[in-house]
């Protein structure tokens, strides 16, 4: 069978195949290592924080912040990874998730409202941070819980824990010989 198959269709699967595979990370073990250690810690210390502050661990709180903290201790360079993309993207994204949950509820139709607002917000106040659309897609995703915090949830534990976490960053950076925050350069416009 594979030989009726002509060789330059097999060389043509195999270089389409070798472009899916990934390039290594140029990054030094230290950064992996430091990351890593950064990220878990940063994420330990926060969540019990909002333990603390919440009195519960508060599982949606849990997953977009975990992705927050790939982004702010694996590459602190990126722009999405700056103090206001992180704290104002989760910020903005949560209200406009607890808004979007109390006012559609198609759990369907809100979850593509509250994503998709999320990121027009965050584009328009300079905030954008791919997380805050996990934020947003997991507010509206529940409602119930929602009716009981409102408006709060963003405020606590969303904006306090990622202002947390990013304490956390600045002063990891500092500890270990990093630098964060990272300055951006000047807008061209």
């Amino acid at each position: 069978m594979l030989s009726v198959l002509p060789g330059s269709l097999f060389s043509r699967i195999r270089i389409f195949l070798g472009r899916l595979k990934p390039h290594a990370l140029p990054v030094a073990r230290k950064h992996i290592v430091l990351a890593s250690l950064g990220a878990g810690t940063g994420l330990a210390v926060t969540s019990m924080f909002s333990h603390w502050l919440l009195g519960e661990v508060n599982i949606w709180f849990i997953a977009p912040m975990g992705a927050s903290a790939v982004l702010l201790f694996g590459v602190p360079s990126s722009p999405l990874a700056q103090p206001w993309s992180i704290v104002g993207g989760n910020a903005l994204s949560a209200l406009i998730g607890v808004t979007v949950g109390m006012a559609i509820p198609n759990l369907a139709l809100a979850c593509g409202v509250a994503a998709g607002l999320a990121i027009a917000g965050m584009y328009f106040l300079r905030c954008l941070h791919p997380p805050g659309g996990a934020v947003a897609l997991t507010v509206a995703l529940n409602p119930g819980a929602i009716d009981a915090v409102g408006f709060r949830f963003a405020l606590a534990p969303v904006a306090v824990g990622t202002a947390a976490l990013v304490l956390i960053a600045v002063a990891y950076a500092r500890a270990t010989g990093r630098r964060y925050p990272f300055r951006q350069p000047a807008d061209a416009n």
